[in-house]
């Protein structure tokens, strides 16, 4: 099945974090993206990276593991290159982290970003970026 653009949603690093650490609006917000159908979710090996960083001194090795496989089943991971990394700090914005989230999610074609931190996107103009409690928006694209 071809993904196409629209169909494509980028979740950043925080929501995942946010959802495993016990915040309902989180929580919600990825199981009503796993209830969609023809939607193709995608986060990067960043997000992977950063969420074990977070957890390792919160949870046992063992959560950690089952966090993991859980999203693997649920998203497509997408990597980076150094080429990606160059492009990312040369963009304009606050956080390089989130730069190269997008830089990430742009190559793939993602129409739209879900994250906590809405700020951070500001000067991305061609994708949509919507926070977890406004998540039922999507499908109003």
């Amino acid at each position: 099945m071809e993904k196409s653009k629209e169909n494509s949603i980028f979740v950043d690093t925080n929501v995942l974090i946010g959802a495993w650490s016990n915040n309902i609006t989180d929580k919600n917000c990825l199981k009503y993206l796993f209830s969609l159908t023809g939607k193709h979710l995608f986060i990067s090996s960043l997000s992977i990276a950063q969420l074990v960083s977070v957890f390792q001194k919160k949870k046992s090795n063992e959560e950690i593991k089952k966090i993991v496989h859980y999203l693997l089943s649920k998203f497509t991971i997408l990597s980076f290159t150094d080429k990606d990394i160059k492009l990312s700090i040369e963009l304009k914005g606050s956080d390089i982290e989130d730069n190269i989230q997008y830089v990430i999610g742009k190559k793939q074609g993602c129409f739209c970003f879900i994250t906590n931190n809405k700020k951070d996107y500001t000067n991305f103009l061609d994708i949509n970026v919507y926070i977890p409690k406004q998540i039922r928006l999507i499908d109003k694209d």
